[in-house]
């Protein structure tokens, strides 16, 4: 990790100070595009707005000032990203994927006052151990390992201070940012994911809500094979500190010299729990970072985190999906097409170019399931090519049409897997994924 990203550094956590974090690097990157530009003009060259912001160096100023506010700001930052999702450049997707890595933690002086207001100014003599220096940051919070005076070991998440209160502005202002750069494609609509962003937020930023969606998801999964998740301590859990059970584990790449057969397993454990999050539990957890999965190489099990991105789906999308699976599998192109549009990938009066581009990427998609066998998620081009297509929809001076916010968010947790699973080079038995879904 960058070690500018990894230092401790106190959360702005007042309003005005966030406020003016972002209106500076709006300044900052608009007064070098601006200088750039001139120079252009002196050479003869006409600059190009877009060209000018989307340097490499401009996405390193957006992504560490973000990293840097934390909160909302940062996870607005990696969630209108939604690479999955491919309606938005990929310059400006490439700006904001740096803000899947981590975030600075906050200094022990913030920890301790926040520790203070949750479990009062004594909070320390309840604990034979207390890490200060944490074992994971993000965008919302940062996770320390605790030992209790009798013997329990806890991973303790401590909500960086003033996240709550800062979610509707940062939300607003990074919403005002992306609009008036002119980064977003022509058209295009970012109210309904800004406003579903805003609603995420706020409940991920209730840790009580949290553990209660622990114990519900922890119901839904039962006693099955091969994934493991914590259980939340409700005597010190608040809800700005979410403490539960800590599960030793290695990080999930370390999977990746591992035996194929094993790591086959754990790609059948994850598509499985996948399929089930979305057409048996109708409850997914949808943040996809690598960080939410671990391996305890012990039991053969992977270890599920973080689950304040647990959300359903509206009713009715599971059956609109297998209608698509069903439609493409048979070859029925009508079928396709309205499946396409009652899930929210088409607009019904979109131009006949835009519905072909979309549909040639949903034929890409189920070319394989078609063809059935093992599929070798590391070496197919398919994704590359789904994304070449959509990169000429997004640059298209037609209106953007950009699918429901829960589709978003779905195709954010089915990219997220993707990657990983080609992270890993495993090969998926197509044929047994579509048995298992009644389509085959």
């Amino acid at each position: 990790m960058d070690d500018r990203r990894s230092k401790p550094r106190a959360v702005p956590s007042g309003r005005l100070t966030r406020l003016m974090r972002l209106g500076g690097l709006a300044t900052n990157v608009g007064g070098r595009a601006i200088a750039q530009g001139l120079g252009q003009l002196a050479t003869g060259r006409r600059p190009d707005a877009r060209d000018l912001l989307l340097t490499p160096a401009n996405a390193a100023r957006l992504a560490v000032q973000l990293s840097r506010m934390r909160g909302a700001a940062m996870k607005v930052g990696q969630l209108v990203s939604m690479e999955t999702g491919q309606f938005l450049p990929p310059q400006l997707a490439q700006m904001l994927e740096g803000l899947q890595a981590g975030a600075d933690p906050m200094p022990e002086r913030q920890l301790q006052r926040v520790l203070a207001q949750a479990w009062g100014k004594d909070w320390r003599n309840g604990f034979a151990e207390f890490q200060v220096r944490p074992i994971a940051a993000a965008s919302i919070g940062q996770v320390h390992r605790a030992v209790t005076r009798d013997g329990r070991v806890l991973a303790v998440k401590v909500q960086y201070p003033g996240v709550r209160a800062s979610i509707d502005s940062d939300v607003d202002n990074l919403g005002l940012l992306l609009r008036i750069s002119g980064l977003l494609p022509a058209g295009t609509d970012i109210a309904p994911i800004l406003h579903e962003t805003r609603l995420q937020l706020h409940a991920e930023a209730d840790y009580l809500a949290e553990a209660d969606k622990m114990t519900a998801y922890a119901r839904a999964l039962g006693d099955r094979d091969g994934v493991v998740m914590p259980t939340p301590d409700s005597d010190l859990t608040t809800d700005q500190v979410l403490a539960m059970q800590f599960i030793e584990s290695e990080p999930i790449d370390s999977l990746i010299h591992a035996p194929i057969a094993t790591r086959n397993k754990v790609a059948r454990d994850l598509i499985d729990l996948t399929l089930d999050e979305l057409f048996t539990f109708n409850l997914m957890q949808t943040d996809p970072n690598f960080a939410n999965y671990r391996w305890q190489a012990r039991t053969g099990r992977v270890v599920l985190l973080d689950f304040g991105a647990l959300r359903s789906f509206s009713p009715g999308l599971a059956p609109k999906y297998l209608a698509l699976l069903h439609a493409g599998l048979a070859g029925d192109a009508d079928g396709v097409r309205r499946a396409a549009i009652n899930i929210g990938y088409l607009a019904d009066t979109a131009d006949a170019d835009h519905q072909a581009a979309v549909l040639q990427m949903i034929e890409l998609a189920m070319s394989p399931l078609r063809q059935g066998g093992l599929f070798d998620v590391a070496t197919t081009t398919i994704p590359q090519q789904i994304a070449d297509i959509a990169l000429r929809l997004s640059q298209s001076p037609r209106v953007a049409h950009v699918p429901p916010p829960e589709i978003l968010f779905l195709h954010r947790k089915l990219g997220g897997l993707f990657l990983l699973l080609s992270r890993l080079r495993v090969q998926v038995d197509l044929d047994r994924m579509l048995r298992r879904l009644g389509v085959s």
